[in-house]
C-alpha cells in the first residue's frame, strides 16, 4: 500500500518542542483503533486541516524521499515519526516489512520514535521488536490500563497509554506497573527535552491524558473497553 510521507523539519508544536516531525496519511492507520473517527486528537485542531493534506496527496512524497531527509538528520538527532498517522502497511493493520526496514535504515546514528495502534500479532510483534533492536523505537499504543498490562507482557516494545483527561499524576495498572504522566503534558519541559519515548528499554509506561475536542470521546473508550473485554471473555 503506497501512503504519503510529510516531513517538518522542525516542528512549531509547543509539546514536542523543535524536533523533526513526520506525518503520514490516513490510509495507514489501523481499522481497529477504537479512537478512529472516535476522538482522536489528530481529527480536529490545527493538524487536522495538515492531515487531510496529506492524506489527500496535496502535501508530502514518497517513503524513499522521506527517508533521504532522515538521512540528512545530524547524528543522534531526536526526532517523531507520526504527529499523525501510523506505521506504513502492506494491507489495513499489516505493518510493511520492507516499508519498515527502509525507515530503520534511514533512522541509523539517529534517535527516531513513534506509536503504533496496529495490533500486536504475531508478524507485527516481530517487526515492532526488529525496529527497536535497531534504534527507532515504536511504542505500542494501549486504550486502557489493562491493554496496556497486555502490551507490556509482550515484551517486543516499550507501552503508552491514554487517560482520562483530569488524571495528571502517576498511576498504576492492574498489574501494577508504573504509568508515568507526559512531562509534555504537565508543562515541564518538552521531547526536545525529555525523550523517555524513544527510551526502548524503560519499564514505565507513558501516560497521555486525554485532550483535544475528542477528549471525552477518548475517556469513553477508557472507562468502557474494560467492561466490554469482561462481558466477552
Amino acid at each position: 500500500m503506497e501512503h504519503t510521507y510529510h516531513f517538518t523539519r522542525a516542528s512549531g508544536n509547543a509539546k514536542t518542542g523543535p524536533i523533526p516531525v513526520t506525518t503520514t496519511s490516513a490510509d495507514s492507520c489501523p481499522p481497529t483503533c477504537s479512537f478512529k473517527g472516535n476522538g482522536c486528537y489528530a481529527e480536529s485542531g490545527p493538524i487536522a486541516l495538515h492531515w487531510k493534506a496529506v492524506s489527500a496527496g496535496k502535501r508530502g512524497g514518497t517513503l524513499d524521499e522521506l527517508c533521504a531527509k532522515i538521512r540528512e538528520l545530524p547524528r543522534h538527532q531526536l526526532w517523531r515519526m507520526n504527529q499523525a498517522g501510523d506505521l506504513p502497511v502492506t494491507k489495513p493493520g499489516q505493518i510493511s516489512a520492507g516499508a519498515l526496514r527502509k525507515l530503520l535504515a534511514a533512522n541509523k546514528g539517529r534517535r527516531g520514535f513513534t506509536y503504533t495502534h496496529h495490533k500486536p500479532t504475531a508478524a507485527n510483534r516481530r517487526l515492532v521488536a526488529e525496529a527497536n533492536a535497531a534504534g527507532f523505537t515504536v511504542n505500542w499504543s494501549a486504550e486502557t490500563l489493562e491493554q496496556a498490562d497486555e502490551y507490556a507482557d509482550l515484551h517486543s516494545g516499550p507501552v503508552v497509554c491514554v487517560l482520562p483527561a483530569d488524571q495528571l499524576t502517576p498511576v498504576r495498572t492492574p498489574a501494577g506497573r508504573l504509568v508515568t504522566i507526559c512531562p509534555a503534558v504537565t508543562g515541564n519541559t518538552d521531547c526536545l527535552n525529555c525523550g523517555i519515548c524513544q527510551q526502548r528499554d524503560r519499564q514505565a509506561i507513558v501516560g497521555f491524558p486525554a485532550h483535544g475536542s475528542g477528549a471525552k470521546r477518548v475517556q469513553k473508550v477508557f472507562f468502557m473497553k474494560p467492561m466490554t473485554q469482561a462481558m466477552t471473555t
